[in-house]
């Protein structure tokens, strides 16, 4: 029963690691900053790997006050761009600590 005691421990110990491995990651996406575009460049939208807008950047021939509609499309295309590109990201650093475990989720 001894050895049982022993590999529970053991098991405890690398579930500690891969916390604390998983926290770092976590915050190492935070750092991230991944760019979304759209009309070519005229629009882009910097989001970090947390999924939050930190930045909007417009050129001015992307302004049209007679088609601000287009503008606001532009707008939420890079946005939704940019947050494709961090979900994949997200999705690829996290999903090494899940690799192999089949887990239901």
């Amino acid at each position: 029963m001894r050895g049982g005691n022993g590999n529970m421990q053991n098991m405890m110990k690398q579930m500690q690691k891969m916390q604390k491995k998983m926290a770092e990651a976590q915050e190492e996406l935070g750092q991230q900053k991944i760019e979304g575009t759209a009309g070519g460049g005229m629009v882009t939208v910097v989001v970090t790997g947390h999924k939050e807008v930190v930045d909007v950047q417009i050129k001015p021939e992307a302004v049209d006050p007679d088609d601000v509609e287009m503008l606001q499309d532009l707008v939420l295309a890079a946005t939704n761009d940019a947050l494709k590109k961090a979900e994949e990201l997200t999705n690829n650093t996290m999903g090494q600590f899940t690799k192999g475990m089949n887990l239901p989720f």
